[in-house]
């Protein structure tokens, strides 16, 4: 009696497999606790994942990366991006923070280019006050289908609270560039909002990897202050996102430019969810 299956064995292919919700939160959770030999390498080859890797200030981070940028002559104005691995789980019922964008301004931007806003108003006066300040396109319920027709399109959307109503069918259309409180963008006062988003910055979780966050902060040739002032602006939002935390919303955070390598930084000093629970604390014990 045959005692094996005859089913066929599965044919296994490289990169067919899938990464499970509980997987990527695997992967947090190992970048949290990995354990790795002890002292320095002792030869020239080994293997990397083995040992720690060097960590940064992020003012020596930025040098370094200075550095590399002396070597490339066809380059001489690199992007610094920063990539950002984030703990998404919330401590209630084992929930995860669904992937998030924020719009910031960054207090020394890195490009001249003005966004096209649209300005969603039906009244005349304010409509003529948006073309003033700069709007791309303003109008009310006309707008509407041209955007669900894909004739016009912006950078950013903007409303005074009377069109929200009116601009429901916009919500799938627009995804997270529909106008929200939590964003700013709705407002009676045009003018602020278009000073804020003409010049404004927009940061966004991959919503594929889920966890994972990288954005440009500056250009290599700005000044080493001023990098690290738009990386702190860029940490301080982030961490906005998720208040409440068992840990540190940052899990790992590198600098890098266009063509080098990713330079790890410290962080701990930077971030600022710290600073809310040590204040909490305090008023409990008061």
């Amino acid at each position: 009696m045959c005692i094996f299956s005859c089913r066929p064995a599965k044919k296994w292919r490289k990169g067919s497999k899938l990464q499970t919700k509980d997987e990527k939160t695997n992967d947090v959770e190992k970048l949290k606790t990995y354990c790795y030999m002890e002292g320095e390498p002792e030869d020239d080859v080994y293997l990397k994942r083995l040992f720690p890797r060097q960590i940064y200030e992020v003012e020596k981070a930025v040098n370094i990366l200075k550095r590399f940028q002396i070597l490339d002559y066809s380059n001489p104005k690199q992007a610094i991006y920063l990539d950002l691995t984030l703990d998404m789980t919330l401590e209630k019922k084992k929930k995860k923070l669904e992937p998030f964008a924020s719009v910031l301004n960054l207090p020394y931007p890195f490009t001249s280019k003005i966004n096209n806003v649209m300005v969603f108003t039906e009244k005349a006066s304010e409509i003529k006050i948006a073309e003033e300040n700069g709007a791309a396109f303003a109008g009310g319920s006309i707008l509407i289908q041209k955007i669900l027709d894909d004739e016009i399109q912006a950078d950013f959307y903007v409303s005074v609270p009377e069109m929200m109503p009116a601009l429901q069918p916009l919500r799938r259309k627009l995804k997270k560039r529909f106008p929200r409180l939590s964003q700013n963008s709705i407002n009676h006062d045009i003018v602020k909002m278009l000073e804020f988003f003409k010049t404004a910055h927009e940061i966004a979780v991959d919503e594929e990897r889920g966890n994972f966050l990288t954005t440009q902060i500056a250009l290599l040739d700005m000044p080493t202050d001023q990098i690290a002032a738009n990386l702190q602006v860029v940490l301080t939002e982030v961490c906005r996102q998720k208040p409440q935390s068992s840990g540190p919303f940052v899990v790992r955070a590198f600098v890098r430019s266009a063509t080098s390598e990713g330079l790890l930084l410290k962080t701990e000093h930077l971030l600022p969810q710290e600073k809310v629970k040590a204040e909490e604390n305090i008023k409990e014990i008061i």
